[in-house]
C-alpha cells in the first residue's frame, strides 16, 4: 500500500514540475529537459492526477488564449501547489516504509534511462546541424561554380565578338583590294560568259550537223573518190603502156653507164692505196712518219671540234638569243638582226607599217587605231629624248589583234621586238629566275630600245596568293617585278591577257596605259574580209614552180572569182556579228578550203554564202555551248 502511495505521488510531482518548465521552455527559450520523470503506468495514478503529455512554444502560439483563472490557490503562471503538498505528503509517507530505497533506486534508473535518450537526441540533433551546415557548403559551393561558368561563357563571348570583329575587319580590306580592279574583273566575267555561249553554241551545232551530214558526206565522198580513181588509174595506166618502154631503154642504159664508171674508180683509187701502202712499209721512216701524222690529224680534228664546241656555246650563252624568245626582229645574234634589214633593203621590202599602209593586217576600231598610234609617236619621241618608257596592257576577248598590234607598234615607234609566252615560264621549274633575268639583260644589249611583248601574261603574272602557284613561279613572278620595279630607258613591256582580273596587283600596279580590244564591228569585219579575201583567194594560185615542182607535182591552179562583189562581203559582216579577227580569217580559209575541194576551182556568190552560213551557224553553236557550260 505504501509502495503505491510514494509511486503515485511522485508521478503527480513529476507531472507538475514538467508542466511548469516546459510552460518556461516555450515562454523564455529553447526546451530543457525536466529533472523529474516516470516511467509508471497512467493506470495506477489516480484518475484526477493523470499526466499530460508536454506542449512545445509553437503549440502555444498556436493555442486559443487560456480562460482566466479564478481559484485562489492556484498562482498567475497557472501553478497549483496542492500536487506538491500531496507530493510531500507521499514522501514523508515514503521515508517511514521500509521500501523507501528501492522506490529511489528505481526512479535512479528511469532518470539514467532518460538521460542516455536525451544525450541521444542531442547527438541526433547536433548531426542534423553538420549535414544542415554540410548542404549549405554545398550550395555556396554551386552558386560560385555557377559564378564561374557564367564568367567562363562571358569571357567565351568576348573572344568570339572579337573574332567576329576582326573576321569582318579582314573581310572589309579584302573587299577594299577587290575593288581596285572591279572595273576589270568585270569585263573579263562577261568576256568569258560571252565566249563560253558561243563554244556551247557552236558545239551542239556540229554535233547536230555532224550526225545530219555523216551519212550524206559519206555517199559523197565514197562515189567522188570511186570517179577519181578510176579517171586517175585510165590515165596513169596510159601514161605507163605509152613511156614504160622508153623509160626502161633509159634507166638501163644510166645503170650501165654509171656502174662503169664506179668501177673505173674504185678499181684507180685502189691501185694507188696499194702503191701507198707497200711504199709505206718498205720504209720505216715513212711509217713512223705516217702514224704520226694520222695521230696528230685525228687528234687535231678531236681538238678543234670540242674547242669549237665549247666556243661557240659560250657565244650562244653571251651572245644569242634567250631561250624564252619566240620570236624577235633581233634575229637569234645581233649581227642577224642587221643581215635581215639589209636583204630585206636589197629586195625593195618594206614593213607596211613604214610603207604608209596603216597596220597592215591588224584592222582595230578607228578610237582604238588613233590611240595606238598616239602611243606609237610618243614612244619613238621618249625615246628620241631618252626618257623612261611607259608599260603597256592589252586585254580583250582572243582573236582581236593584240600581239600583231604589239609587233606593229614596235615598227612604227623604230623599236626592236621580243615575243614570248606567258605559259613557257611555269616548265622551266628552278630556272625560271636565271632565264627572266638572261631575257632582262640581252633586252638591255638593244640599241634600239626592245618592246618585250608577253602573250597570254596570266598564266605566270597571277596573283600570288593563289593555292595552285608553285614557288618557282612565284620566284619568276618576283624577277620580273624587281626587273620593272623602275621606269626603263631600255625596254618596253606590253602584256596581253584575256582575263586582266588574274593579274598580280605589283603587275597591275606596273602598267601604265591599258587599252581594250573589243570584238570588231561591222565596218571593221568588212575590212577583214576584204582584206583575207585578197590574202586568201585573190593572190592564192600559182606561183614560180621550180624544177622538182614541173617533174614530181600537177600544176597548180589559180582560182577565179565570179560574183563576190561588195555587196555580197557587206551582206556577210553582217551576219558575222560577234566574230573575232580571227574567227573571220578561218572562215575565209574554210571559203579556201571549199574552192580547192570545187570541180573548177571557182569561187562565186552561192559558194561564198554557204560557207558564210555555215560557219556563222557554227559560231552560234558554241556560244549556245558556252552559255549552257556556264550555267
Amino acid at each position: 500500500m505504501a509502495q503505491k502511495c510514494a509511486i503515485g505521488l511522485i508521478s503527480a510531482l513529476a507531472a507538475s514540475a514538467s508542466l511548469a518548465q516546459s510552460k518556461v521552455a516555450s515562454a523564455d527559450g529553447p526546451f530543457n529537459p525536466s529533472g523529474f520523470s516516470t516511467s509508471a503506468n497512467p493506470q495506477q495514478q489516480p484518475p484526477s492526477q493523470t499526466q499530460k503529455p508536454p506542449s512545445t512554444a509553437g503549440e502555444e502560439s498556436s493555442a486559443p488564449p487560456r480562460a482566466r483563472n479564478d481559484n485562489s490557490r492556484t498562482s498567475s503562471g497557472g501553478f497549483d501547489p496542492e500536487a506538491l503538498e500531496r507530493g510531500a505528503k507521499a514522501l514523508k509517507e515514503i521515508n517511514k516504509s521500509s521500501y523507501a530505497k528501492k522506490v529511489f533506486e528505481s526512479i535512479k534508473q528511469q532518470e539514467e534511462t532518460k538521460q542516455t535518450e536525451f544525450a541521444t537526441k542531442a547527438q541526433e540533433f547536433k548531426a542534423m546541424q553538420a549535414q544542415a551546415e554540410t548542404e549549405r557548403h554545398k550550395v555556396i559551393y554551386d552558386e560560385q561554380k555557377k559564378l564561374a561558368q557564367h564568367q567562363a561563357q562571358t569571357k567565351s563571348q568576348m573572344a568570339r565578338y572579337e573574332d567576329d570583329l576582326a573576321r569582318k575587319r579582314m573581310q572589309a580590306e579584302n573587299e577594299f583590294h577587290r575593288a581596285r580592279n572591279q572595273e576589270l574583273v568585270k569585263m573579263q566575267e562577261d568576256s568569258a560568259i560571252r565566249q563560253e555561249q558561243a563554244r556551247r553554241a557552236t558545239e551542239e551545232q556540229i554535233q547536230a550537223q555532224r550526225r545530219q551530214t555523216e551519212r550524206e558526206k559519206a555517199e559523197i565522198e565514197r562515189e567522188t573518190i570511186r570517179v577519181k580513181a578510176i579517171a586517175e588509174a585510165e590515165g596513169r595506166a596510159h601514161e605507163a603502156r605509152l613511156a614504160e618502154d622508153v623509160n626502161r631503154r633509159m634507166l638501163v642504159d644510166r645503170a650501165n653507164a654509171e656502174r662503169e664508171k664506179w668501177v673505173a674508180a674504185i678499181n684507180t683509187t685502189f691501185d694507188h692505196i696499194g702503191g701507198g701502202l707497200r711504199a709505206i712499209l718498205t720504209d720505216q721512216n715513212k711509217l713512223v712518219v705516217a702514224v704520226g701524222g694520222v695521230t696528230a690529224l685525228a687528234a687535231g680534228i678531236y681538238t678543234t671540234r670540242e674547242g669549237a664546241r665549247v666556243i661557240w656555246s659560250y657565244v650562244d650563252r653571251i651572245l644569242g638569243q634567250p631561250s624564252l624568245i619566240r620570236e624577235s626582229s633581233r634575229g637569234k645574234y645581233p649581227w642577224s638582226g642587221s643581215l635581215s634589214r639589209v636583204m630585206s633593203t636589197l629586195r625593195g621590202k618594206e614593213p607596211a607599217s613604214k610603207s604608209g599602209q596603216g597596220f597592215g593586217d591588224v584592222i582595230l576600231h578607228p578610237p582604238l587605231q588613233r590611240r595606238i598610234e598616239h602611243l606609237a609617236n610618243a614612244t619613238a619621241n621618249t625615246k628620241l629624248h631618252q626618257a623612261p618608257f611607259r608599260n603597256v596592257l592589252f586585254y580583250g576577248p582572243p582573236g582581236t589583234g593584240k600581239t600583231m598590234a604589239a609587233r606593229e607598234l614596235a615598227r612604227k615607234s623604230g623599236l626592236d621586238y621580243a615575243l614570248m609566252t606567258g605559259g613557257d615560264v611555269a616548265p622551266l621549274g628552278s630556272q625560271a629566275v636565271t632565264k627572266i633575268h638572261e631575257l632582262f639583260d640581252w633586252g638591255k644589249k638593244s640599241k634600239r630600245g626592245l618592246l618585250l611583248f608577253i602573250d597570254e601574261a596570266d598564266a605566270f603574272l597571277c596573283e600570288r596568293n593563289k593555292t595552285y602557284m608553285s614557288e618557282a613561279q612565284r620566284s619568276a613572278l618576283n624577277a620580273l617585278l624587281f626587273r620593272t620595279g623602275d621606269q626603263s630607258k631600255d625596254i618596253v613591256l606590253a602584256l596581253a591577257t584575256n582575263r586582266p582580273g588574274d593579274l598580280d596587283s605589283a603587275v597591275a600596279d606596273r602598267v601604265d596605259e591599258v587599252l581594250e580590244f573589243p570584238l570588231p564591228g561591222e565596218e571593221e569585219r568588212f575590212k577583214l574580209l576584204n582584206l583575207y579575201l585578197e590574202k586568201y583567194i585573190a593572190e592564192a594560185g600559182p606561183k614560180k614552180p621550180s624544177l622538182f615542182d614541173r617533174l614530181f607535182k600537177k600544176e597548180q591552179q589559180k582560182i577565179e572569182i565570179k560574183g563576190v562583189t561588195e555587196e555580197l562581203l557587206k551582206e556577210a559582216a553582217a551576219k558575222t556579228e560577234g566574230f573575232s579577227g580571227r574567227e573571220i580569217a578561218k572562215l575565209m580559209a574554210s571559203v579556201q578550203a571549199a574552192v580547192y575541194g570545187s570541180e573548177d576551182c571557182v569561187l562565186d556568190s552561192v559558194l561564198f554564202r554557204e560557207v558564210v552560213e555555215y560557219k556563222v551557224a557554227e559560231h552560234q553553236q558554241r556560244r549556245k555551248l558556252a552559255g549552257r557550260d556556264s550555267k
